[in-house]
């Protein structure tokens, strides 16, 4: 590692990985190539039992690889690079995770540039679905209708949007830039909710702490797609969140009981008791799993943030 200061207006990349090296390498490569220069790359390995080590010393960039054998999650992963990104006096840090990957080698640049024009804190890419590239990886709310593909999104010209910014929303943690000074005043990830809700947490603090974000419209960052999770119910005009790993459904509904009790997100929380009773036993018809989501949802209430 390069002791030397790194140059004005440098921007840190960090990336969490954990056992995908081959994803690791593609998402490297992205950042290796970006018209805009990475000052330096921060890794953080959460199974160096199966190092990547060797991935990030052939990426071409100044790079830092930091292993942890206590597996710390995207969220302590997360908050363990963007502070080492503070300590080496980084400007800008800009956030991906490893199975995802700026589209081509002008996404940085043009976060930059949007993020100094517009004074915004925070500026994400549009998340597409590496698969199908015209559909967003992740559906977005916007009022009371949900999105699905880039063209629907960029169509949306309500609640301030324009034709290259949508104000106010932004997937922190999928090529997400971050003013340096931002995190002064949101901090940096929870550790204790280890994986799910996490970025949903700091997009909580974001909004709540007045500073300006958005998503790029004009900025593309490639990620599989996510809403394998989600079960219809209501004959599909409305969707409960029920993932089939055990060990997902348990970070899922016992970070979800944390983050509807916080402010910000407590009108969203009443709502979510019967719209889960209604999944579970109507739709399901499984009294035995809606117990387990009550316990789980109060078990996050509750602060208690055992691992599962």
């Amino acid at each position: 590692m390069n002791d030397a200061p790194l140059p004005p207006d440098s921007v840190v990349a960090v990336v969490v990985t954990r056992h995908r090296a081959d994803l690791l390498t593609d998402s490297l490569a992205a950042l290796a190539k970006q018209t805009h220069p990475v000052s330096h790359l921060i890794v953080i390995d959460n199974g160096p039992d199966r190092s990547a080590r060797e991935v990030v010393e052939a990426c071409g960039l100044a790079a830092t690889w930091l292993p942890s054998w206590n597996n710390l999650g995207g969220a302590g992963g997360f908050a363990l690079g963007m502070l080492h990104a503070l300590a080496l006096g980084a400007d800008w840090i800009w956030l991906g995770d490893d199975d995802g990957h700026a589209a081509d080698e002008t996404v940085l640049a043009t976060l930059v540039d949007l993020a100094g024009r517009r004074g915004l804190a925070a500026v994400s890419p549009t998340v597409a679905d590496k698969a199908e590239p015209d559909r967003l990886a992740f559906p977005v709310r916007r009022g009371l209708t949900w999105h699905r593909s880039r063209a629907a999104l960029a169509a949306d010209r309500e609640h301030g949007a324009d034709d290259e910014l949508l104000p106010g929303i932004a997937a922190l943690f999928n090529g997400a830039l971050f003013r340096a000074s931002a995190l002064d005043v949101i901090g940096v990830p929870d550790l204790r909710l280890f994986v799910r809700g996490d970025e949903v947490e700091m997009h909580r603090r974001l909004v709540r702490s007045g500073l300006r974000f958005g998503t790029s419209l004009r900025a593309v960052y490639l990620h599989p797609a996510g809403n394998a999770d989600d079960k219809p119910m209501l004959g599909g005009r409305l969707h409960a969140q029920d993932p089939d790993d055990p060990v997902k459904r348990y970070y899922t509904y016992r970070n979800r009981g944390y983050l509807v009790s916080q402010p910000g997100m407590r009108r969203v929380g009443v709502l979510e008791l019967p719209r889960f009773a209604w999944y579970f036993l109507v739709t399901k018809r499984s009294p035995r799993q809606f117990v387990e989501w009550l316990r789980l949802v109060r078990q996050g209430r509750a602060e208690k943030f055992h691992r599962a």
